[in-house]
């Protein structure tokens, strides 16, 4: 079958979203490729690579199902969260790593307003949005969804290669594919930061001012930007 392109992925959208499955098909089978790479991140956390790739295409359906043509956005770019929300909320509900039952109730409450959210205006709930939703502070929110983020160390070996590591298995940082996910997946955690944090980030790593001057312009101590860019890299951690 021949690759669609981008005028045969919209048109495929459309017919999909009014119930046509066999567009439905050709849309998951030509964007396949991209389900697959992003499962491939999820790679060695207790759950088969097959079993990802099936669990990405259900956020892929979702995706074509929920896609508005108003967006104005390219349809990868409206899929790729989706699709790691999905494949993080599987690996969440069916996690290896034990947490704190207050943690885990407050992560799980804070990821069903963050989807309730998404279904009613269309965007994703800025975490301080999200806070504010479930009665907690800004803080304890990121901390909650950390808690229930599926975490590994690199030196961890894996695979079917004696000595093999996740270090080793981790996907090129220069693929093109996997670079574009991880620039979308970063772009959506950051637009969803509070204003503040927003703007830090901003200075500090596009700017790339020291934490000294950052405070100057936002009228903030230096230490007090050094504890909020911890606690931006908490959320962020959470998020991706």
């Amino acid at each position: 079958m021949m690759e669609e392109t981008k005028s045969d992925n919209l048109t495929l959208l459309k017919r999909a979203s009014e119930g046509d499955r066999e567009a439905m098909d050709r849309l998951i089978v030509s964007n396949l490729g991209l389900v697959k790479s992003i499962a491939n991140r999820f790679r060695e956390r207790g759950v088969e690579y097959e079993d990802l790739v099936q669990i990405g295409t259900i956020g892929m359906i979702k995706a074509v199902s929920s896609f508005d043509f108003s967006y104005g956005t390219a349809f990868s770019t409206y899929a790729v969260p989706m699709i790691i929300g999905e494949i993080k909320r599987y690996l969440r509900d069916d996690g290896i790593i034990k947490i704190s039952r207050t943690l885990k109730r407050d992560g799980i409450n804070l990821m069903k307003q963050k989807e309730a959210y998404l279904r009613e205006h269309g965007c994703e709930a800025r975490i301080s949005e999200l806070a504010e939703l479930c009665g907690m502070s800004v803080e304890d929110a990121a901390a909650a969804l950390e808690a229930i983020t599926p975490v590994k160390s690199f030196a961890e070996l894996c695979g079917e290669d004696e000595g093999s590591t996740l270090e080793a298995v981790i996907a090129d940082k220069n693929d093109e594919i996997t670079a574009k996910i991880d620039n979308i997946a970063l772009r959506e955690a950051v637009a969803s930061l509070p204003k503040l944090w927003r703007q830090i980030v901003f200075l500090r790593y596009v700017k790339e001012y020291s934490q000294q001057k950052t405070g100057e312009l936002l009228g903030l101590t230096q230490v007090k930007v050094s504890r909020e860019e911890k606690k931006i890299i908490a959320g962020l951690r959470a998020m991706l």
